[in-house]
């Protein structure tokens, strides 16, 4: 349970910000970071069992059948990284404190932020491939309201529709990708498919899953050629900018190919792909790094940069190339999640980013000086700090591990020139703010910031130093862990500040010495840059969508032509084409079962129900005879079901029957009774001859299908309605026990349409028509006493029955979806009868909670079940004997059934209800009123 609260609480600390943020501002933060504190806590808890070599595991059944669990993981890749997202999410919650402006939504804000940190944190501890793209798909919509938290600047607004656009679809990819993963393996199961790495490369469809997987990988953290997001999305505010894009979102793609590197990495694609892809987004980060002017974007190219720098890692494979990797994991989170922050306090105390306006400043700052030089020093991998090392280490590893055949010589070399640029964009930075005299004045008079706003950067720059100079005090255990879990196995290292004079030490001082000579030739490359045409790349993905919806509306419109007659004479001659390409391969229709005999009745029923749809679409211009033929219909397909044996579906047709002819009469009373044609001729021969060909085409499918043995799931059920669910209506032990979980997605969309419809037409006022189509006027006589006469007699009785079917529903016909129909259908027959006004005078109290409570009901029975230890909507029933009662059996489906029985009954009342109160007896006038006279004009008279 211990795994299961590290991801719950971050996730139940997206209510506290809500619940608190009326409160004192302090109160909120200190009251919001009390949760993702806890997890933090609980998480070093279990580490004296991972240092024993546990892989901690918690699971819940959901579809075990299907492979989908909630299923929970703790070994030391998932410690590293709730390391980084719940500590420095801590250290972000204190900074945003006295970063945001004391008119800022704060609330709001923590509250996104806390999702964002749950999602983080369900990817990192995911047991099974499909909650990880679960967990996945909240960051990005989690990550799409926080940097559009400036929702009042284009810029905000642009760069958060960029960033899900790239990222959504990067998760569409890694869904398909997963899936393939998941169906290769033969499991979701995490721990399967680790284990299943030579069966997954061996397959043909290897290259395909690794391709949508590293889709997802790239586009989450910002790799070649989708780097173009991550610049954009500085709009954020900074807080945002220092958690998302430094130590937690742009890591989720480098999470994913560590975490599934034993079962995708290690073939030839991988180690051609990865590192390749990782050396582009290295080089082309640093470089955009040294010739920008904005502090956020000379970050977030470096950010670009280091995580191509990861990933070229990755790719290389070898055991000490992941150990570098999970180190430089580690150390970028730290040294740029502490620069982020520096950057804040320099906007948040000058009012600006810009370079040309910033200069100076040390005397001003001289503690963010300090600290930003530090931890920049960090970023270029200077010696004694955190950067150091885990850079030697990637140097050593591209001389050590040969890829790309016989041009692995380009590996290093790449590698040492990203060094460079890393030394020369990081040196600009500190430079340009703090020693450079500035060119313009910033808007406001620079000073340092409270002490407890530079706290986080505090502890982040001494981490750098701690790790730089005892790496093995501070990092050999985590490390260590880490390891194990991306190699499955364990592996020896020792990390040290010095490893003699060598090949990578030599690397270094080039990357230094030339780093520094390049920002001394920082003229010469403003002017090469400026050779270059500026391309904004915002406006080319702004271009792009725009592009894309025009096609996208130029191929609708070719194919529906905005006729929705022209649309489904293509669907359905598309169905027909189908059906007819199915039936050519039969030799003989009829199977071996034969007909059944044919009686008077079954050929009555069948001419009715000829004669009503034939009459139906024959008169559909008149629209009250149209309305009585469908009516026909319906009866006649309820009676089918009852001579059929189908006693549920028969009284299901029939109330559903009456409560749409209800609402199709409440509907054409606004509308007019007859409609002029308008198809010529040729068009009604031509939709005739396609509707019974597509009519006589499916006719022939169901008989060849009813006329054969087919196999079905009837028996199980038959032989389980008893024993598995304790009822012999078996279709109702089917709708709340075997298929509870569809019934429960019915009655959440019953009730969400109910609602939609009740908003739409909450205001709405239409007048009532004076008279009929043709002329004649309407009866004064609105409420007929008989009709009232007979509903107030009507009512109890209807409710009586609506119990009876209610409470035998578990074991005779019946059940709550037809019992809350015959419920809303005397509920409206009242209205009908008596007017809107008498009946809510009487019934007064409102549909939408009715509904609501109905789905809550059977979604908390749903989840009573995984209390006992069962998978979600397990019932449980049992026989029962007291005195003068006798025997009798509970089912807790009861209760599900209740639920069914008040979405239902809410749902179908918001729609009928409010539907039949949008009239007013209030007619317009020709002639306009005069206004009322205003008291002004009033003491004039």
């Amino acid at each position: 349970m211990t795994l299961l609260w590290i991801t719950v609480l971050p996730l139940l600390g997206v209510l506290v910000p809500a619940l608190s943020a009326k409160r004192e501002r302090r109160i909120c933060s200190l009251a919001t970071a009390a949760l993702p504190a806890l997890a933090l806590l609980l998480t070093l808890s279990q580490v004296p069992a991972l240092a024993d070599g546990e892989t901690l595991r918690f699971s819940l059944a959901w579809m075990p059948e299907l492979g989908l669990e909630l299923a929970l993981r703790l070994d030391g890749l998932t410690l590293l990284f709730n390391l980084l997202i719940l500590g420095i999410g801590l250290l972000i919650l204190l900074y945003a404190h006295f970063y945001l402006a004391a008119d800022e939504p704060f609330g709001r804000f923590y509250a996104f932020l806390m999702l964002f940190m749950a999602s983080m944190v369900g990817i990192a501890m995911a047991d099974n491939l499909m909650l990880l793209w679960l967990f996945w798909e909240m960051t990005s919509l989690s990550s799409f309201l926080l940097i559009g938290f400036w929702s009042y600047r284009s810029d905000a607004r642009k760069g958060a529709r960029m960033a899900l656009t790239v990222t959504g679809a990067g998760g569409l990819a890694l869904l398909a990708g997963l899936l393939m993963l998941g169906d290769m393996a033969g499991s979701f199961d995490m721990d399967v498919v680790l284990a299943s790495g030579d069966l997954i490369r061996s397959d043909a469809r290897y290259p395909l899953m690794l391709g949508l997987v590293l889709l997802g990988a790239f586009t989450k953290s910002a790799q070649f050629p989708f780097q173009f997001w991550l610049p954009h999305a500085m709009a954020a505010p900074t807080p945002v900018s220092a958690y998302l894009h430094s130590a937690t979102m742009v890591k989720a793609g480098i999470f994913l190919m560590a975490r599934l590197h034993p079962a995708i990495a290690g073939s030839e694609l991988w180690s051609v792909v990865v590192p390749l892809v990782g050396i582009v987004t290295m080089l082309y980060g640093a470089w955009f790094a040294l010739i920008k002017t904005d502090l956020k974007a000379i970050l977030a190219f470096s950010t670009v940069s280091h995580l191509g720098l990861i990933t070229v890692l990755l790719g290389v494979g070898s055991p000490m190339a992941v150990l570098a990797a999970l180190f430089h994991i580690l150390n970028h989170a730290t040294f740029k999640a502490a620069l982020f922050m520096s950057a804040g306090i320099i906007d948040h105390e000058t009012g600006t980013r810009e370079l040309k306006q910033l200069g100076g400043l040390r005397r001003a700052m001289p503690v963010t000086a300090l600290l930003t030089t530090l931890a920049a020093a960090a970023m270029a991998g200077l010696p004694l700090l955190n950067g150091f090392l885990s850079k030697e280490m990637l140097f050593t590893e591209t001389l050590a591990t040969p890829v790309w055949a016989g041009l692995s010589w380009l590996l290093p070399v790449l590698a040492t020139l990203g060094g460079i640029l890393s030394v020369a964009y990081s040196l600009r930075l500190v430079h340009a703010v703090f020693f450079k005299p500035a060119r313009e004045q910033p808007p406001k008079a620079a000073h340092e910031p409270p002490h407890l706003m530079r706290l986080p950067v505090e502890i982040l720059v001494v981490l750098c130093i701690l790790v730089g100079i005892v790496p093995a005090v501070m990092a050999t255990g985590l490390l260590d862990l880490a390891a194990r879990a991306v190699l499955t196995e364990p592996l020896v290292f020792y990390l040290s500040i010095w490893h003699g004079v060598n090949l990578p030490l030599i690397m270094s001082l080039i990357a230094v010495i030339a780093g520094v000579a390049m920002y001394w030739q920082d003229a010469e490359v403003r002017r090469f840059t400026q050779t270059f045409r500026d391309v904004d790349a915002r406006r080319v993905f702004e271009r792009a969508m725009v592009w894309m919806s025009y096609k996208a509306e130029t191929f609708v419109a070719y194919f529906e032509g905005n006729s929705l007659q022209r649309y489904m004479g293509l669907l359905l001659f598309s169905a027909l084409s189908m059906a007819v390409i199915g039936l050519a391969g039969m030799t003989d229709l009829t199977g071996s079962q034969g007909n059944q005999p044919i009686d008077g009745i079954v050929l009555l029923g069948a001419g009715l129900l000829i004669f009503g749809g034939i009459g139906t679409a024959a008169t559909h211009r008149y629209r009250l005879i149209s309305l009585l033929l469908l009516s026909v219909v319906g009866l006649v397909v309820a009676l089918t079901f009852a001579r059929f044996s189908a006693p549920d579906l028969a009284l299901t047709q029939l109330s559903v029957e009456v409560v749409t002819m209800i609402l199709l009469m409440l509907s054409l009373f606004f509308l007019p009774q007859k409609t002029p044609p308008e198809s010529t001729p040729i068009r009604n021969l031509r939709d005739i001859i396609l509707a019974a060909s597509l009519g006589l085409a499916v006719a022939s499918l169901n008989y060849a299908v009813m006329t054969r043995d087919t196999g079905t799931i009837s028996d199980f059920f038959m032989a389980n309605s008893v024993p598995g669910g304790g009822g012999h209506n078996v279709v109702n032990v089917i709708l709340v026990d075997f298929r509870g979980f569809d019934t429960l997605g019915e009655i959440t969309v019953l009730a969400l349409a109910g609602l939609a419809i009740f908003k739409l037409l909450n205001r709405l006022r239409l007048f009532i028509p004076h008279s009929d189509g043709e002329g004649r006027v309407w009866s004064p006589d609105r409420y007929p006493m008989i009709l009232t006469s007979i509903s107030m007699a009507l009512l109890p009785l209807a409710l009586l029955v609506s119990a009876f079917i209610f409470l035998r529903g578990h074991n005779q016909p019946g059940g709550g979806f037809i019992a809350g129909l015959i419920t809303a259908v005397a509920l409206i027959l009242l209205y009908m009868a008596r007017g809107v006004d008498w009946a809510q005078q009487r019934l007064n109290f409102p549909y939408q909670p009715v509904a609501v409570v109905g789905v809550g009901i059977a979604t908390l029975t749903g989840l009573g079940s995984w209390l006992f230890g069962y998978p979600f909507l397990t019932s449980a029933f049992g026989h029962f004997h007291l005195p003068l009662l006798g025997d009798f059996e509970l089912a807790t489906a009861l209760l599900f059934d209740l639920g069914v029985y008040l979405a239902v009954v809410g749902a179908t009342l918001m729609i009928l209800a409010n539907l039949g109160k949008v009239t007013t007896p209030h007619r317009p006038s020709k002639q306009p009123e005069t206004p009322e006279p205003t008291p002004q004009s009033r003491e004039t008279h």
